[in-house]
């Protein structure tokens, strides 16, 4: 285990309700133009350019914690849809706390997501980055200097987890945070923090990153993160999705462009507070009458309700997970196309089933034509980019509501906007089960 203790206790994660979201480019994927990373044409030529290697740029930041290395590489470039042009389904997998520890499964979902072209975004808990004798460098919220819910590392940890940064920022996958200590629930927890204790804790999140190399000498040696993390980080989810507002609040005066900590529909995103809303998402639970949350810590409490349960469950539960996540995608790319948005933790819970979940819906739907398994960031490009009279449009559509005209009518330039009938529409979410009971 990586030496920060992971303390994610059954029970306070308001949020993990029964009420409880997945795209991406695979090698033989056709009409690219449409989306992230066209291969024709003109905009075949825009994604040699954003993809090329920088040229050689290097700046040392403050103590060498992190650089300037130039653009981030293999960077797809974001294509504005034509008028009548049918989305590309996105699918966003992303990972809370992530940090390298001896189950080594950031370094292993960062070869699966080489394998099936899939870049992702991880959620880095800045604790991760101190070690525990430097942890009153940490000082939270409405808590003691050197408190932590999810402890600290250790300089085997920290460089281990230096190592999966650099790999993974160089793959072209998303550094967001997590923030640091996980403090959750109403006694302190980041629900009941301010705008100004957010913005603290955002500013101290981003130190961890950029002065480890102060805080343990004997990594001092060690190659610096290849990034501006003031410039990077551009995002992130709170702590058992708790304290949305007031971290946004405070977010989007700190260069953030999105968030992931609500929860939401399968239904195009919105911009919320002057950032884009990027919630997770409620999908089916096979074979259940309630949707929960696109987390494998939701399906862990809603199966088990706690992290080893019956082991003659385990591959009943991974399947439930997995199938859960593919009727929401299928819904999805069937129906508005709305991005899929999926959230994990590296965690071999009940077994590491949900892990081979995650693994076999990313093999299963990374590889089919026109889908773009992305990060938040490059997701929030792609809007960025969009005409807002199509994403308006977009928006008008429902959970599984394919245009009944076909894409090419629903979208082409002039039509009147309003709401579409339905191809097919899906059930409305049922409420289930609050976590805590």
């Amino acid at each position: 285990m990586m030496a920060a203790t992971k303390r994610i206790t059954l029970g306070v994660m308001a949020v993990a309700l029964a009420v409880g979201a997945a795209g991406c480019a695979g090698p033989g994927s056709e009409s690219r133009a449409s989306g992230l990373g066209a291969v024709n044409g003109a905009a075949g030529e825009k994604k040699k350019a954003a993809e090329a290697a920088p040229k050689s740029v290097f700046r040392a930041i403050g103590d060498g914690s992190t650089a300037f290395t130039g653009v981030q590489p293999k960077q797809p470039a974001a294509q504005r849809l034509t008028a009548g042009q049918k989305p590309p389904q996105f699918v966003v997998f992303s990972w809370d706390g992530a940090g390298e520890d001896s189950q080594k499964l950031f370094s292993h979902f960062r070869e699966v997501g080489k394998k099936y072209h899939a870049n992702m975004t991880y959620f880095l808990s800045g604790v991760y980055l101190l070690p525990e004798a430097k942890r009153t460098q940490y000082d939270p919220p409405k808590h003691n200097a050197g408190s932590s819910d999810i402890g600290f590392n250790d300089t085997k940890g920290i460089r281990d987890t230096l190592t999966e940064l650099r790999g993974a920022w160089q793959d072209g996958n998303e550094v967001g945070t997590h923030f640091n200590g996980h403090f959750c629930g109403k006694d302190g927890g980041v629900g009941t923090w301010s705008v100004d204790e957010w913005k603290s804790e955002i500013s101290q999140a981003k130190s961890f990153v950029k002065s480890w190399k102060t805080n343990d000498p004997d990594l001092k040696s060690e190659k610096p993160l290849p990034f501006d993390y003031d410039k990077e980080l551009v995002g992130g989810r709170t702590p058992c999705l708790e304290g949305q507002k007031n971290m946004v609040a405070a977010a989007r005066s700190m260069g953030f462009r999105y968030d992931s900590s609500g929860v939401n529909n399968q239904v195009w995103p919105k911009k919320k507070d002057g950032i884009w809303d990027l919630s997770m998402q409620l999908v089916p639970v096979p074979g259940r009458d309630f949707e929960t949350l696109s987390m494998d810590y939701n399906f862990m409490f809603n199966q088990s309700g706690t992290t080893q349960g019956d082991p003659d469950q385990h591959e009943y539960w991974g399947n439930q997970m997995r199938d859960g996540l593919l009727q929401a995608f299928d819904r999805a790319y069937d129906g508005n196309r709305a991005p899929l948005i999926i959230g994990n933790h590296f965690e071999s819970w009940n077994g590491g089933t949900y892990m081979r979940a995650v693994e076999e819906t990313i093999a299963t739907v990374c590889t089919k034509k026109d889908v773009r398994c992305v990060s938040f960031r490059q997701l929030a490009d792609w809007l960025d980019a969009q005409d807002p009279a199509t994403l308006a449009k977009l928006g008008t559509l429902e959970v599984g509501q394919a245009p009944k005209a076909g894409w090419p009518a629903f979208l082409e330039a002039g039509t009147a906007s309003g709401r579409d009938q339905a191809a097919s529409k899906a059930p409305a979410a049922a409420a289930g089960e609050p976590a805590g009971r």
